[in-house]
């Protein structure tokens, strides 16, 4: 049995379809994991969705930006050009109850090496704990499955830019969400950057994953998505980020944690 935790797919179903042949993924024995924003942006999301329906027994998955989109779009009754075909589709209740169903942090351990994956779509801020990482992400999953109509709803904005744990209702949700399938910059107090996307040098902010990494142990790992700009590079062996870029026409990217061997293929859809 192998695991592969596959980067943001976004609606690229072809080469989704590639990797899994590429990486010979046998259901009955393997198992899938996905770094979020499994759909939008590319023209297959119905397909990749279907798919994870199919294999949802050999498959895991973390919530990520686009995903939380496609489920404001299917409770609050809107639309989207590139999510259409989900939207219309008489997979849409299926399709959004196994959303909905998904963490924000997934753990993954790996008897034979010892080694612990921690995979979040946007990472971990070093402000958090796993444990507490873990704690937040089962207190949105249980608000999901109470009331998803007005955690989506609310869910939108910058603000509060920082963490805190006296935050309560739409503010305290909105800012875990955030944190975990929106982060790329962070201060030394842990506060957020959501407008910057790119790799240029900004006075008082760095990269969350460079102050992350001293909360590691050296059999400890955190996977994460999101950060196209990155390529996949950290610079970071315990790091390891795995967008890169398939929707802007560059690879999709999977990573085997069994020997955390990289495995790639290229964007090929017209």
């Amino acid at each position: 049995m192998s695991h592969y935790v596959i980067g943001d797919v976004q609606g690229c179903y072809d080469e989704l379809e590639k990797l899994c042949n590429k990486i010979k993924f046998d259901p009955n024995k393997d198992q899938l994991i996905f770094a979020g924003d499994l759909v939008n942006r590319g023209a297959k999301s119905l397909d990749v969705m279907k798919f994870c329906l199919r294999n949802k027994n050999s498959i895991r998955a973390v919530l990520g930006n686009h995903d939380f989109y496609l489920m404001y779009l299917i409770e609050h009754n809107e639309r989207n050009t590139s999510l259409n075909k989900i939207l219309d589709s008489k997979h849409v209740k299926d399709i959004n109850n196994w959303i909905k169903s998904l963490p924000l942090l997934l753990k993954v351990y790996i008897k034979e090496s010892n080694e612990t994956f921690w995979i979040a779509h946007a990472g971990i801020p070093f402000i958090w704990s796993f444990e507490t990482a873990k704690t937040l992400s089962d207190e949105i999953q249980k608000v999901l499955k109470k009331d998803s109509y007005s955690l989506l709803k609310n869910m939108w904005g910058d603000e509060p830019k920082r963490w805190n744990t006296k935050l309560e209702g739409s503010k305290r949700y909105r800012t875990i969400i955030n944190y975990f399938t929106r982060m790329r910059y962070l201060d030394k107090k842990g506060s957020l950057m959501l407008d910057k996307k790119d790799l240029k040098s900004q006075k008082n902010y760095i990269p969350w994953f460079k102050q992350t990494i001293d909360n590691l142990d050296d059999n400890e790992y955190i996977i994460f998505g999101h950060w196209a700009a990155l390529n996949g590079k950290t610079k970071l062996n315990n790091i390891i980020g795995l967008d890169t870029g398939c929707v802007w026409g560059k690879k999709l990217t999977a990573i085997r944690l069994e020997d955390k061997k990289i495995i790639s293929v290229k964007y090929e859809s017209i």
